[in-house]
């Protein structure tokens, strides 16, 4: 079955979000990777790590009816190293996002994003949504959020920022 209108908007705006994540994650600078803003923020090099790993939602959210937060690992995993690192991070993470989202689609669509997806702790419900809304909220709106936050790093490190909405002030 085709995929519907929405799906494709759906889809097409993870895509848009994917390609702009990855430029800005371009853009991090090997040599501030331990620099934070803030004794309480992560370093630059944890909040880019983070960034690329967030992805692991996306197949998670398509896969599972549910995340269970007291079976998840905590921290960001292990951390770039460098730059290539980072990116072959995400470019894997990524990837597999991908790969979910063809596998949704090879199936009924519309129903397999309509259907009830919930994140506990310790096996206690805390929020239920439909997959849908899942995806753009636990997935894509989430990396959108510690992108900006990251792309905030970067002006600070007077890094110039890539067109993600449209041309940066870096840009013109």
């Amino acid at each position: 079955m085709a995929a519907s209108d929405t799906t494709r908007l759906l889809l097409q705006d993870i895509e848009h979000e994917l390609q702009t994540t990855r430029r800005v994650l371009e853009r991090v600078p090997e040599a501030k990777l331990a620099w934070r803003p803030h004794p309480r923020s992560y370093t630059l090099g944890e909040l880019a790590t983070h960034v690329a790993r967030l992805l692991t939602w996306g197949p998670m959210t398509i896969e599972r009816a549910s995340v269970d937060f007291a079976t998840l690992p905590k921290g960001v995993g292990p951390l770039a190293t460098d730059r290539a690192d980072l990116l072959a991070i995400f470019d894997r993470e990524a990837s597999e996002f991908r790969q979910a989202l063809a596998g949704l689609l090879a199936g009924e669509a519309e129903p397999a994003l309509a259907v009830r997806w919930a994140v506990e702790n310790g096996g206690q419900e805390l929020i239920a949504v439909p997959r849908a809304v899942a995806l753009r909220r636990f997935v894509v709106s989430h990396v959108v959020h510690h992108r900006g936050q990251l792309s905030v790093y970067l002006r600070l490190l007077d890094v110039p920022l890539p067109n993600m909405y449209g041309p940066t002030a870096d840009e013109q």
